[in-house]
Parts: structure tokens; C-alpha cells; sequence
């Protein structure tokens, strides 16, 4: 049996306690064009400071990393990633392909550069939330089915959270689009943003777990 001291047992609890050092920021790469981007609003009301807001409510400690350019397609989002991941990161939001979409461009390509993306994001350790998109209907069905079928083929990949429509339940309505019919208002910001509060949580999770 150890037995302490009442020198000892005094110094233990007089002793000063020494705090733990406060983990650091969750790095959040959000790599993705003109919707993650805050396209035609303030910053304020952009997705990312949405989502700042959100998570700092949550009491989340979060760094976001602004990876985000208007017009981008998954081939400029894939150029530029090595340059957006340089200091480092250590979960990412992937919300690209709206522009492939939007330009008719080859869903082959678009699949290849995604997997480019969740391969080098993988090879540097960094979680990954994956977000779908619709192509516009005027390329024609087969296009629709081809371009969708990348992203439920990607969902599958090990380790990738996925979100099937990053405008779910924002596009094609009115209130909730700008005049373009293309971008959220600050409405619809705050409505996609809320939905995908759970899953960023829970990608946050993977990254620093309870």
C-alpha cells in the first residue's frame, strides 16, 4: 500500500492547477466555385461566413480556409489545390461541378478530376465532405444520368461523407434564389447551410473526436 506523506498530501492539493493547452482551430478547406464562394452577396451572408457563424455557435473551433472561386470547374479546382492546401489542412468540404454542368462539359473528366481531388486529399489525411450537384436539364437525359452517376459512384469511396444535392431543397425556389436562378440568396444560404450543419459536425467529428 503507498502511503503518502502529510507534507505530500498537502503540496498535491495546495499546488497551483496547470490548465490543459486548448486544442488548436479545426483547419476547414472548402474547395468549390461560385455557391461556396458567396457569389452576389455580402460576405456576410456568404456560405462560409454562414457556416463560420454556425459552427461558432455550436461552440466549435474553426479555421475556414477559403478555397472557393466564381466559375470554377473541377479542373480549376483541382489545378489550384496543391497551392490552397499549403498550409495545411485538416478536413475539407468539396462542392464543385456545377460549371461542368453548366457547360456541357464531359462527365469523364469531371469524375477523373474529382478523383484526383479525394485522392490527394486522402493521401494528406484530411477528412472529406462530398457535395453533389444536378447538371441543367437542357443537355438531355443521358447527360443527366452520366453526370450523376459520377458523384454515386464517388460517394462510395471509403472515408467520404457524402451530400447527394448541395442545393437541395434551395434550387427552383424562387424565394430562395437570386434573380439569375442560379445562386442562393442569403435565405437560401441559410437554409443550405443548416442542412448541412449535422454532416460538417459530424466530418468535424472524425477530425477531433469526443
Amino acid at each position: 500500500m503507498l502511503i503518502l506523506s502529510v507534507c505530500a498530501i498537502v503540496t498535491m492539493m495546495t499546488a497551483p492547477t496547470i490548465p490543459h493547452a486548448s486544442a488548436a482551430p479545426v483547419r476547414l478547406l472548402v474547395l468549390g466555385d461560385s455557391l461556396t464562394a458567396g457569389y452576389g452577396l455580402p460576405h456576410s451572408d456568404g456560405f462560409q461566413a454562414r457556416l463560420a457563424d454556425a459552427l461558432h455557435a455550436h461552440g466549435d473551433d474553426v479555421t475556414i480556409i477559403d478555397g472557393a472561386v466564381s466559375g470554377d470547374t473541377s479542373a480549376g479546382g483541382l489545378a489550384r489545390l496543391d497551392w490552397v492546401l499549403a498550409g495545411g489542412a485538416d478536413a475539407a468540404i468539396v462542392e464543385l461541378g456545377a460549371n461542368d454542368g453548366l457547360r456541357g462539359l464531359d462527365p469523364t473528366e469531371m469524375e477523373r478530376n474529382l478523383t484526383a481531388i479525394l485522392d490527394r486529399l486522402a493521401a494528406k489525411h484530411v477528412k472529406v465532405l462530398l457535395t453533389g450537384m444536378y447538371p441543367p436539364p437542357n443537355y438531355g437525359a443521358d447527360y443527366t444520368r452520366e453526370y450523376r452517376a459520377v458523384f454515386d459512384r464517388l460517394s462510395k469511396r471509403p472515408g467520404v461523407l457524402y451530400d447527394s444535392f448541395f442545393l437541395d431543397d434551395v434550387a427552383l425556389m424562387p424565394a430562395l434564389i437570386q434573380a439569375d436562378g442560379l445562386h442562393p440568396n442569403a435565405a437560401g444560404v441559410a437554409r443550405i447551410v443548416g442542412r448541412l450543419l449535422p454532416l460538417v459536425l459530424r466530418l468535424l467529428g472524425e477530425v477531433r473526436p469526443s
